[in-house]
């Protein structure tokens, strides 16, 4: 039986870690909430008080944390790579730069460990349900030895190359699309919210149309809403769009409608709402209609 250290149970985390365990994985999470580590417990996991402690002659460590600040913490202070197995698979989960994957990677490695960059994409419901797509960038045999653990917790794992920064890379184009899909879905709604429409119609008019998105049917009931449950951070998109500008202004490449969704996404951050769901970009338009 694999076992697997998992680092980071957040909103995402947390079902991908129980997904894992109910696939038969035997899993030690860390987090530094005690509710997430009780929930993994209660799914069937074990929980440590720390990533190493989590990640102790583990055959594998899953990394779901924030950003790639973050990654290189647990790893190489936190003590991640001393706890480890011999030769143990290191996943990371996280959506993270490029460039700097593909460091970590190499500092990874010169240890003695194998590297599996592998982000994903699918949000909550995805993780939650086990259907996540998993964008994969790995030699040969290390896809393959991350693969029974990846398809625990995804529907789509999709090895896109054989580097480290691949799969990072593959993910950086994936938001340009879920970030530019949100920000006009939101200000189609405002338009309609604008209008007079009945938004609850339009939103039922739009989702079964040739507008839909899948950012429109999972974030649009929740923009008509006060104060929605957060599954998403409006500051995760801050994050995801700055590195997809990021990777634009490395490759000379002009992204605009990149840079305006950042900008609708920046202002309500601006505002105090950063920890707001991310359907709560709406409020940029509203604010520019003067009516939020």
């Amino acid at each position: 039986m694999t076992t697997i250290g998992f680092i980071g149970l957040g909103s995402m985390g947390l079902p991908m870690a129980r997904n894992l365990v109910a696939r038969g994985f035997e899993v030690t999470g860390f987090d530094l909430r005690a509710e997430a580590r009780n929930a993994l417990v209660a799914a069937g996991g074990k929980a440590a008080d720390t990533a190493a402690a989590a990640c102790a002659g583990a055959d594998m460590a899953v990394l779901m944390v924030v950003n790639i600040a973050q990654a290189r913490d647990v790893l190489f202070t936190g003590g991640v790579l001393d706890a480890l197995a011999p030769g143990a698979a290191v996943l990371l989960m996280s959506t993270c730069p490029p460039a700097a994957v593909a460091e970590v990677a190499a500092e990874v490695e010169a240890r003695g460990f194998t590297f599996v960059d592998a982000p994903v994409s699918g949000g909550v419901v995805g993780a939650t349900a086990g259907s996540l797509t998993i964008m994969v960038g790995a030699g040969d045999a290390a896809f393959a030895r991350a693969k029974p653990a990846l398809g625990a917790m995804g529907a789509k794992v999709v090895h896109v190359g054989k580097d480290a920064g691949q799969g990072a890379t593959a993910k950086v184009v994936n938001q340009l699309l879920c970030g530019a899909h949100l920000a006009v879905a939101a200000e189609a709604l405002s338009l309609a919210e604008r209008l007079g429409v009945d938004t609850t119609a339009m939103l039922d008019i739009l989702g079964g149309s040739a507008a839909a998105s899948w950012m429109l049917r999972d974030r649009g009931p929740r923009m008509l809403e006060a104060d929605p449950t957060v599954t998403s951070a409006v500051d995760i998109f801050v994050k995801d769009l700055g590195l997809v500008l990021e990777a634009g202004r490395e490759a000379k490449a002009a992204l605009p409608m990149a840079a305006l969704a950042h900008q609708m996404f920046l202002s309500v951050s601006g505002r105090g709402l950063g920890a707001a769901d991310d359907s709560q970009v709406i409020r940029a338009y509203r604010s520019l209609q003067g009516r939020d």
